[in-house]
């Protein structure tokens, strides 16, 4: 007996109606992105392993999912080098591409290679699949979609400001309520390790700073002395844990905290300016919070930083994030363009709107209406109606067996059909609304207006 097929870990299959949901989704993203400016573009799925090695360090590089050679892979490795055990060199000689990670270094590439016909400040959205040879678990897979959003070529805050309007008008028209977007700067983050004295050891304090919410203060404080951060340098930051208050508060909190560090100062006031511009424009849905813990991808970004929580009755991880960073395409040798972006989880996104019932009805429509077969010569007529409703956007098809009328009527209920042309002739036919059962004679020139 032939074996059953399966697919990898950490993939899946889509069915119409996830389809349907998922396209829903993306179409609610691509109006808002073109809505403000954003323009599209798509990059390969796959590129070449040097574009992508190195650009997310050492962990990052064991996650991407490298593609060997075609033909015959081996014929260049000499003989010793296989009896070797340093894979990081041979899959250098035998693998020479790799599937994209993300979108932002694939990005960058684009940028740097067509920059002589990019206009800059340059806005760019782009929805398409990545791949992550990651442990799958809830919310996280190895093949799935990113959807961002980046301008490169300006350093105005007031792209963040339009970010956070970004996020907010998506989520709203997705019904999407009580969605937190937290925001942090990392020149802020920098100042604080600098006043208590611990720049050397910024990436161990904010790693562990951004833990918080997950171990507490006391593992929080744990963690640091273990990475050798003082105890003179923990009482200087214990105002950090249990920083609460409004966005104003907050601010004048840092600003009293960070008096003395010019690093820190300037994050204050891009923070305030984009907090301040954000409430005076106001926000349709979302809710913006000062989250000074936040440190995600911190050798990454040197402003600004995002984070989106989902709404608290559903446990969920983050459903976005992003930021502002100087020097993106520098990797590239194109060095000062600075850019800001946003990203938006798709899966995740699909989980929360599924788990808060939020998909509306309509997301789902399938065929308006299914036209019964009773041969040849009444599955004719019925094609030429079909042909009909179909140039006027109805969705109709034709059941293509004249089949027992039971299993048509069945057919039609499974597929979630809400009528059904029982009868046709060259002027009336007789339509049924399978949800409630109703039964009429339509004229053929009233039936489009009926379906409607």
């Amino acid at each position: 007996m032939a074996q059953k097929p399966s697919i990898p870990k950490g993939t899946r299959d889509f069915s119409p109606i996830e389809v349907s949901k998922r396209n829903y989704i993306i179409a609610v993203m691509r109006k808002h992105f073109e809505n403000y400016g954003y323009q599209p573009i798509e990059t390969p799925s796959f590129e070449n392993s040097d574009t992508l090695m190195g650009k997310y360090g050492e962990e990052g590089d064991r996650l991407i999912f490298k593609i060997l050679n075609s033909g015959d892979y081996l014929d260049k490795v000499p003989f010793e080098e296989l009896q070797t055990i340093n894979y990081k060199q041979l899959t250098g000689k035998i693998s020479e591409k790799a599937l994209r990670y993300d979108l932002t270094v694939p990005f960058a590439r684009y940028v740097v290679q067509h920059q002589n016909e990019i206009e800059f400040p340059f806005k760019r959205y782009q929805i398409q699949p990545v791949w992550r040879a990651d442990r799958p678990q809830k919310g996280r897979f190895r093949e799935f979609y990113q959807c961002d959003a980046d301008v490169v070529g300006s350093t105005s805050l007031w792209q963040e400001v339009e970010l956070v309007q970004l996020y907010d008008a998506v989520f709203a028209d997705l019904g999407l309520k009580g969605v937190t977007i937290k925001i942090n700067n990392r020149k802020i983050l920098s100042g604080i390790a600098e006043v208590i004295g611990a720049s050397d050891k910024l990436i161990d304090f904010t790693v562990a700073l951004d833990k918080l919410d997950k171990i507490g203060e006391e593992g929080v404080k744990k963690e640091m002395l273990e990475k050798g951060i003082s105890e003179t340098a923990l009482e200087k930051v214990q105002p950090l844990f249990n920083f609460t208050g409004t966005i104003d508060e907050k601010l004048a909190k840092l600003s009293a905290l960070l008096s003395n560090s010019n690093e820190g100062m300037k994050g204050v006031e891009e923070l305030r300016f984009i907090c301040d511009n954000v409430s005076k424009l106001g926000l349709q849905q979302a809710n913006l919070d000062l989250d000074v813990t936040l440190a995600r991808g911190l050798n990454y970004y040197t402003g600004a930083i995002f984070e989106v929580s989902a709404p608290k009755e559903v446990a969920m991880g983050s459903i976005g994030g992003g930021g502002r960073y100087d020097d993106l395409t520098g990797i590239f040798g194109l060095k000062s363009m600075s850019g800001v972006g946003i990203s938006f989880g798709l899966d995740r996104i699909y989980l929360v709107l599924e788990e808060l019932n939020l998909f509306p009805e309509t997301v789902s429509n399938t065929t308006q209406v299914l036209f019964l077969n009773y041969g040849e010569k009444e599955a004719f007529q019925a094609m030429k109606i079909i042909t009909a409703l179909r140039k006027e956007n109805i969705k109709a098809e034709l059941y293509p067996d004249p089949a027992k009328m039971d299993k048509q009527f069945k057919h039609a209920e499974r597929r979630g059909i809400k009528y059904v042309v029982k009868e046709t002739n060259d002027s009336i036919c007789v339509l049924k609304n399978l949800q409630n059962g109703e039964q009429k004679e339509v004229s053929i020139l009233e039936l489009s207006s009926s379906l409607k």
